[in-house]
């Protein structure tokens, strides 16, 4: 290294050095730095773990390093600088767009998990909206399509497994809640989806017998001319439901019911098939 380059190197590395141990905020920064030592800048405050300093200075750098060499790096280190400030939803944002723009990238397969793991860290608790829970689950689904033999491919499993529960307590509380409000029509249209979504959740036992009670309990407050139709269909939910369950622990709940019904069904002259 010749003199004038030693020199040189030196005076960059201190002025980086010097913008790193100061308070100077952002605006300062710009003011005294050059574009490539913004980039050396904001890739030694990332790599310190200082990702508030770094951030602004990536942000405006995606835009000046569009196409160039250094480009992946920046926008990688910027969807981390996001996740480590706890901005999930940008972070994610830029993850997937990192997979867009480098799909051959070493680092897609790790932006297209963090994506969806983003998603999965914004999933709030069972009983708020589940948006976020469906995207990640969405997202998770497209990374094991493209990565089908990715290392993570146990842990992305796992996630799947633990929002598809809360997707399934979500919609079993849902069914619960509107037999509670007595809204029986809608009790049976979701336990019905339930039932399809979730045909081996542990709840699908108490959703059949809850299906039942609706039944029964729309039939008992209808109008007399839409009582037989009704009361068919109760009578047959209680019928598949001993079939499924014959060692139940609601069994004898059901069963005092289903006598209440049976004494309407010769009334009104139903016919079972």
């Amino acid at each position: 290294m010749t003199l004038t380059k030693g020199l040189k190197f030196l005076t960059v590395s201190g002025i980086l050095l010097s913008l790193l141990s100061s308070c100077d905020n952002y605006t300062k920064i710009a003011k005294r730095a050059s574009i490539e030592q913004k980039y050396q800048y904001a890739i030694t405050a990332f790599e310190k773990g200082q990702y508030n300093r770094a951030l602004p200075i990536l942000e405006e750098l995606i835009t000046v390093y569009r196409g160039t060499a250094n480009w992946e790096k920046v926008l990688y280190y910027y969807a981390y600088c996001n996740y480590n400030t706890n901005d999930f939803i940008l972070a994610a944002y830029h993850f997937k767009s990192f997979v867009k723009q480098f799909p051959t990238s070493a680092k897609a397969e790790e932006c297209a998990y963090m994506n969806a793991y983003c998603y999965y860290l914004t999933s709030p608790a069972y009983s708020l909206d589940q948006t976020d829970t469906k995207l990640a689950l969405k997202e998770l689904q497209n990374f094991v399509n493209l990565y089908p033999k990715s290392s993570r491919l146990e842990e992305a499993n796992s996630i799947v497994t633990k929002l598809r529960a809360k997707l399934e307590l979500k919609a079993c509380e849902i069914a619960r809640q509107y037999y509670s409000m007595y809204n029986y029509k809608s009790a049976i249209v979701s336990i019905g989806n339930f039932v399809k979504d979730f045909p081996d959740s542990k709840y699908v036992e108490e959703m059949n017998f809850v299906l039942f009670k609706a039944h029964y309990s729309l039939t008992i407050n209808s109008i007399d001319s839409k009582r037989p139709e009704r009361l068919k269909l109760t009578i047959e939910a209680y019928l598949r439901f001993i079939d499924k369950y014959p060692q139940s622990p609601w069994l004898k709940d059901a069963e005092v019911l289903y006598n209440l019904a049976l004494k309407m069904k010769d009334k009104y002259k139903i016919t079972l098939s």
